[in-house]
């Protein structure tokens, strides 16, 4: 265990409930404020009110300071017009906290708490970090027009992009190389920005020998909080091509059934003769890897946004991972990391070609890649295992709080 020379009372600021996580994307708070603890820093975790609460704190070694206000989480009622709301009601949290608490730094997950923290930085006088997981708002340009407009998604995504320089960061965590540039083209001093990328649980996601039965019909799985970005055209136009050309596939959709996933479900099913398909509910993400251990191809069909080409996504390094051969649209960030990695063919974006891309793994003996699967399932347990990312994230706080200190 590594301490710290000097311990810092940190307030950590979320606007997703700290545990458990309800995604792959809320599971770096945990390993994130895991790391800081275990260095010695005292962490004080800003978030929506959680289950089993005193548990939580006794398990962490934390401080936890809960909106109460009203239901918050990815999968809450109004959950977007709440999540305008929440930072205001966030930032009083955290400035009627300090009144009696002296904080050291404010790290902010995720662009909603970004605002709070910002807004604190004058009236508190210490030091920010900024950590942008995505680009929130850079999802929505995916969303139907008469639910987010795309002079208000752009004037959105504008404000997020902005906000390292609008109030004044002393460092930023970026998800990728491709986010990175774009706080760099704002303003924002590249050397105070670290790219992380995004890791994963390698306890949660052992690597599995893939023994597909000749007799059984091939699963086709993709994981996640399924929104409108994660299931549009080219989803829709991948299982066609496979449903008409590989009958009997069966689509297995892990995770919670969102609106998103029940009006997929229902036009595919509807206009899709033959389609076949498993949706399991809420999986809590420690679970995720036996839903992929007797699949056949992992599947991450995104639509084109600056959201999608930002993202680092978990779903493509827990598919390595496990030894699952995958099948990803070409996001920026993703093919800049994994586009000489054999587990991971790059479609058009295109639902037709996605298919055929499927269709060249199902077709594909899995003699012929076993060995490329271990080989790719030890990089990414070496280089994106929370471990090696959390340390490298910390490492970067802690020099960001040494540089406004001098």
């Amino acid at each position: 265990m590594r301490e710290s020379k000097f311990p810092l009372r940190i307030a950590f600021l979320t606007h997703e409930p700290f545990y458990p996580p309800s995604g792959g994307g809320s599971a770096e708070a945990v390993y994130l404020v895991e790391e800081m603890v275990r260095r010695g820093h005292e962490v004080h975790v800003f978030c929506p009110q959680i289950a089993e609460s005193e548990a939580v704190k006794e398990k962490f070694h934390i401080h936890l300071h809960q909106f109460t206000a009203w239901q918050m989480g990815r999968y809450a009622r109004l959950r977007n017009f709440k999540y305008l709301l929440y930072p205001s009601f966030l930032q009083r949290m955290v400035a009627r906290a300090a009144r009696t608490i002296k904080f050291d730094l404010l790290l902010s997950q995720h662009a909603i708490s970004a605002v709070a923290a910002g807004r604190l930085k004058r009236r508190l006088n210490v030091p920010v970090v900024m950590n942008f997981p995505d680009l929130l708002t850079g999802f929505m340009e995916t969303w139907p027009a008469y639910i987010a407009p795309r002079p208000f998604v752009e004037m959105l995504k504008r404000y997020e992009i902005s906000m390292p320089v609008r109030y004044g960061a002393d460092g930023v965590l970026a998800i990728s190389d491709t986010l990175a540039d774009y706080f760099v083209e704002r303003g924002y001093p590249r050397e105070r920005i670290l790219p992380i990328y995004f890791g994963y649980a390698a306890e949660y996601f052992p690597f599995y020998v893939r023994m597909i039965a000749p007799n059984l019909p091939p699963v086709v799985v993709m994981h996640g909080s399924f929104d409108a970005h994660h299931l549009g055209d080219i989803a829709f136009g991948a299982i066609r091509h496979v449903t008409q050309n590989r009958p009997g596939t069966v689509f297995r959709f892990v995770g919670q059934r969102t609106a998103a996933l029940e009006n997929f479900l229902a036009r595919t099913h509807r206009e899709i003769p033959g389609f076949k398909f498993e949706a399991t509910g809420f999986v809590p993400y420690a679970e995720v890897a036996r839903h992929l251990a007797d699949a056949s191809v992992g599947i991450v069909p995104y639509e084109e946004s600056a959201g999608t080409h930002c993202a680092f996504v978990a779903k493509v390094v827990e598919y390595v991972a496990s030894g699952l051969p995958s099948v990803c649209t070409p996001l920026q960030s993703i093919r800049g990391y994994f586009q000489n990695d054999p587990m991971v063919r790059f479609s058009e974006f295109d639902g037709t070609d996605f298919g055929k891309k499927i269709l060249d793994w199902l077709d594909e003996p899995s003699p012929a890649w076993q060995i490329r699967a271990a080989q790719s399932a030890a990089r990414v347990e070496a280089e994106l295992d929370w471990e090696p990312l959390c340390h490298r994230a910390v490492d970067f706080v802690e020099v960001i709080y040494t540089r406004s200190k001098n």
